[in-house]
């Protein structure tokens, strides 16, 4: 049998294999994507990290929807973010603070912190090196790479002690901008033929300063600075029921290494569905600026909005992508915060036309979406409608979107690593599958 028809053979055999039918699940009670029913999550651990809030649970057992709500370790975010664009000063190392130890720090615990960030942000010589070899296009794939070298480098890689286990995520978030940084420039030169620069990290520049001047040198602003510190934050920890977060959690209640399971979350963030969707927002932006002639017409929006939605234009999916959430129901907390960014930085950089646009598109959008559903629920902009126009503002290559996710989303991974690792009455986490295959009497290979 030719080799390469085999491919295919095996290929067809499996489209039959894998059919589970829609109707087994209620059958046999199988919550699909670990979702109840009207949509909420399987409660399947406790955290005292993060809070996802989409709506509320009325007396008689059912869904309510209301404002979404995000709480770092019992602080709203608004509660941490607000203080800091009216006091116009850097945040991400201290919500970093809050997330590892469960307290804010004061000035001499956050300048101390603060510091040892900046004292592990440079990269052994192995690990440059590393980066420049690989010479790959796709950044997460290099950041995944980067974190399972860093195992034997690691003197101690396998210890789970409360003591090492911190060392090592203080290292990890120091580091994640360097990689992500160095791999950029490296792909730049590389692809795109540029010149090759690898700025050291500078001492006395917080994360997000320090991750712009890597791959830009000097040519940012205090305010794009700000913003990216603002998005760091925003992005930081959102509970321990996403998608990668579970995976650090599920991969960590095996005790493995540190950098295995961080590895495995990235590969996570990764998928479209998940870190990867800020992507397909701007990209779509970018469609429906060229497509609508008038982008203050609500009439000519619709119109192509609802050809989106029935599979007639842009890529097909019938998806308007960056609205709607899992959990969120009226507002995504992250989505509101980011939209006021959005707004600041549009100002500064003379792009409100387009920032009216987009607002418009998520209140068209809304609207759209919920008249084609045919739904009562809810439906909001999430995380990604905004993060994209805004990396683009602070003129950040779509290269570097999911990565820059992850270089936010380490710091709730590491936390909650670390959780899951300290808790009492820990288990390893290990679900159910239902087998619906009856059982088959083998046959001899003479006789198939």
């Amino acid at each position: 049998m030719n080799k390469e028809y085999l491919v295919y053979k095996l290929s067809d055999e499996v489209k039959e294999s894998c059919k589970i039918p829609l109707e087994a699940f209620a059958k046999y009670g199988v919550k699909r994507g670990l979702r109840n029913e009207d949509g909420s999550g399987v409660l399947v651990g406790l955290t005292n990290i993060g809070n996802v809030i989409g709506y509320e649970r009325a007396d008689d057992g059912t869904l309510q929807p209301c404002p979404g709500r995000l709480y770092y370790r019992g602080y709203e975010l608004d509660d941490l973010v607000s203080p800091l664009l009216k006091e116009k000063r850097f945040g991400f190392e201290e919500i970093a603070y809050l997330l590892l130890s469960g307290k804010l720090p004061d000035k001499e615990e956050l300048s101390a912190f603060s510091e040892l960030l900046n004292d592990n942000m440079a990269l052994d010589h192995r690990t440059i090196v590393h980066i420049i070899d690989i010479e790959g296009s796709n950044i997460m794939n290099i950041l995944s790479r980067c974190v399972l070298e860093m195992y034997t480098l690691d003197p101690n890689p396998d210890d789970i002690s409360r003591d090492n286990l911190m060392r090592q995520s203080i290292e990890l978030i120091a580091k994640f901008p360097t990689i992500i940084a160095y791999a950029y420039n490296v792909y730049r030169h590389s692809v795109l033929g540029r010149s090759l620069h690898i700025s050291l990290p500078r001492p006395g520049m917080g994360i997000a300063e320090n991750f712009l001047y890597m791959l830009k040198h000097d040519n940012f602003t205090n305010l794009d600075a700000r913003m990216l510190d603002l998005l760091l934050i925003i992005q930081a920890e959102h509970g321990g029921g996403n998608n990668s977060t579970f995976t650090v959690r599920v991969t960590s209640s095996t005790r493995t290494d540190t950098y295995s399971s961080i590895a495995a979350g990235i590969g996570s963030l990764k998928g479209p569905l998940h870190g990867g969707a800020n992507i397909k927002c701007i990209n779509m932006f970018h469609h429906l600026k060229e497509n609508i002639k008038d982008w203050t017409n609500i009439d000519e929006l619709d119109t192509y909005l609802n050809r989106m939605l029935n599979k007639e234009a842009y890529d097909k999916t019938g998806l308007i992508y960056g609205i709607g959430h899992a959990v969120y129901t009226m507002s995504d907390p992250r989505a509101v915060e980011l939209k006021r960014l959005a707004g600041e930085l549009a100002k500064e950089k003379g792009r409100e036309e387009e920032y009216n646009f987009l607002k418009l598109i998520e209140q068209e959008g809304i609207k759209c979406v919920t008249a084609f559903r045919k739904t009562n629920k809810p439906i909001c902009a999430n995380l990604d409608f905004y993060s994209g126009f805004i990396y683009e503002m602070l003129g950040l290559p779509q290269e570097i979107y999911t990565p820059i996710f992850a270089m936010a989303r380490i710091v709730g991974w590491t936390a909650h690593r670390i959780e899951e690792l300290n808790f009492e009455g820990r288990r390893i986490i290990r679900p159910a599958y239902k087998n619906i295959l009856d059982a088959k009497k083998y046959v001899t290979l003479d006789e198939r």
